[in-house]
């Protein structure tokens, strides 16, 4: 399809698209947009932020909308703040010459009585937060009788996010005879269940292999010992003086951490993590998006909805457990036809994760050695000739000030003159390099790579028995901390909601969690030692069925002789056995202010 004249769409639309720029349709847009204008069929499509996808669903909801009518006839869910606004302003501008046409965005962070006011006056397309929509529907509000489409923008995010009670809640309001669209990433077990349970006859539609890597983004990692992947990221940056990127943490604590060493190392960086206030994230993302900032710190959570296509860079600190995860974050980079590169930081014992992911998505990953000393400086030292050479001479400025300079320079030659400009702004690079180390470890010889008769590898068996006898080899060896939580089943916690409060105090999904038990009225949850107490910190002081909440490490003598690993039987009712990708369906916490 070779314009969007060919799609149906009508010239109202058209025009307004025009002015934004939009000329041939993506994959996505191209199989989706017809589809939508000519018949009211579910649809499952596999798209990833940057394919299009908003336009691909927008304009046709946009066109079918009966502006005459002032009921909500759209309800849009994603699930993140940032992408709810993205969307809303998105369809405002595809509505730009629809008169009378109103798209309403609802969320948490905000003032409810103005979304309140808001939806009274009328709203045709309403782009919402589970958790705010939820919120509205129970106060009667977010009326959802005259539904006719229904879209979950980033399925696959709200449920890792653990939204899948206010999905259940908030499906159950719509009415049975509606279109249901569904865009996702990956298509997980949850998704399949909600496309059994809330779709009829879907039709599914992808544009190449489900979440598949992109092919003009290179993938690199660099094996360093844990205590310097700080000085990993500092080398990256300054051996690319133009970079433009996202570093991705696991933790908000450690993208606090990250971000403060960044900027106050002298790197034009900040933060986006889920302790800002709404207007700190808008002003946040907003540098980022004018490239402002040249580098962004942040957990995968909340960088959903920041789009931007220029992206050199993407940098792991951490691997996530879920290889389809790092092909995600990885997709923000090299778009609209452009390169990009995407690294991940490892360990030794992260090695595997590399491997699951060239092989899940027949890919390959180089191993590069971390730059050094004297390749930054060179290429710094080339990019400050460059801005030297390209920079614009206003005489009209200057000219006053030039003749004492001339004096005061002639007895400089030419070749002088450049030594000295130079090593005024070189100085502190050429200083700080000098003497540095090479921070790379070894490979491991092959012998020790090599897979035992069994198929496993011969170090992660090793590994995978601990003090306890409890290491889950898949695991990567994780050490298990034990946390006393102060509420029970008599405060009605269940392992899938205490799940769901982890992931969302941590802002990640990707915690590995062991053994669970909920009794009356406490609770102990086994956490990877790494994060238990960034956990503590995190979590304590929610309130859940109006009881503040208190973690706190359980005692040496509380903890179990060992824990249960996948395939061994279930523990008694009353307790619960996770592991690292059980978390991914926990139910979203009661934090007294949610989205």
């Amino acid at each position: 399809m070779d314009s969007f004249k060919e799609t149906g769409l009508n010239d109202e639309i058209l025009k307004a698209i025009g002015e934004l720029g939009f000329e041939k349709p993506t994959p996505i847009q191209a199989q989706t947009i017809p589809h939508l204008l000519e018949s009211d069929q579910d649809v499952i499509a596999f798209a990833q932020t940057g394919t299009g996808k908003t336009a691909a669903f927008g304009l046709p909801s946009v066109q079918k909308t009966d502006v005459e009518e002032r009921t909500t006839q759209t309800l849009i869910l994603s699930p993140t703040r940032e992408l709810c606004l993205q969307i809303t302003r998105d369809l405002t501008k595809y509505a730009k010459y629809v008169r009378g046409l109103a798209v309403v965005p609802v969320y948490g962070g905000a003032p409810i009585d103005v979304q309140i006011k808001a939806l009274r006056r009328g709203a045709h397309i309403v782009v919402a937060t589970p958790g705010r929509a939820k919120d509205l529907i129970q106060r009667g509000r977010l009326l959802l009788g005259d539904v006719r489409r229904l879209v979950l923008d980033e399925a696959d995010e709200m449920l890792t996010m653990g939204f899948k009670e206010e999905l259940d809640t908030i499906l159950a309001e719509t009415p049975e005879e509606k279109q249901t669209l569904l865009f996702s990433a990956t298509m997980s077990r949850d998704i399949r269940n909600i496309t059994k349970r809330y779709m009829h006859d879907p039709l599914e539609l992808a544009t190449a292999q489900k979440n598949m890597a992109a092919e003009n983004v290179t993938h690199e990692y660099y094996m360093v010992s844990a205590r310097d992947k700080y000085e990993v990221v500092k080398r990256i940056a300054d051996v690319n003086p133009t970079i433009y990127g996202i570093v991705f943490c696991r933790t908000r604590r450690e993208t606090k951490e990250i971000a403060n060493k960044l900027m106050t190392d002298g790197y034009n960086a900040d933060a986006l993590h889920g302790d800002l206030s709404q207007a700190q994230r808008d002003e946040v993302m907003g540098q980022f998006r004018k490239r402002q900032l040249q580098i962004l710190v942040a957990t995968d959570v909340a960088a959903r909805g920041l789009d931007v296509t220029d992206l050199t860079h993407i940098i792991n600190m951490t691997l996530p457990d879920d290889p389809e995860i790092y092909i995600h974050r990885s997709g923000r980079t090299g778009r609209a036809g452009k390169s990009g590169t995407s690294i991940a930081i490892i360990h030794t014992r992260e090695v595997r994760k590399i491997q699951d992911i060239e092989r899940k998505f027949k890919m390959k990953f180089n191993r590069a050695s971390v730059p050094t000393g004297k390749e930054i400086c060179t290429n710094q030292l080339y990019s400050l000739i460059d801005k030297m050479e390209k920079v614009e001479v206003d005489e009209s400025q200057i000219g006053p000030f030039l003749p004492e300079i001339y004096a005061k320079l002639e007895w400089l030659s030419r070749e002088e003159l450049i030594k000295h400009f130079v090593s005024t702004e070189f100085n502190r690079f050429l200083a700080y390099y000098k003497n540095a180390r090479d921070i790379n470890i070894a490979a491991r010889p092959s012998r020790e790579r090599g897979r035992d008769d069994r198929g496993r590898n011969s170090r992660d068996s090793r590994d995978s028995r601990d003090s306890r006898g409890s290491r889950d080899s898949r695991d990567g060896g994780v050490t298990f901390a034990r946390i006393h939580v102060n509420v029970g089943s008599k405060q009605k916690l269940t392992p899938v909601r205490l799940i769901g409060m982890i992931n969302e105090a941590l802002d990640s999904s990707s915690a590995k969690i062991g053994k669970i038990e909920i009794m009356q009225t406490v609770s102990f949850v086994e956490i990877d030692e790494a994060v238990a107490q960034n956990l503590i910190e995190m979590l304590s002081g929610w309130k859940m069925a109006g009881i503040p909440l208190k973690l706190e490490l359980a005692r040496q003598q509380d903890r179990p002789s060992r824990s249960f690993t996948r395939g061994e039987r279930p523990p008694r009712r009353g307790s619960f056995s996770g592991s690292s990708r059980s978390n991914r369906s926990g139910s979203r916490s009661d934090k007294k202010s949610r989205d």
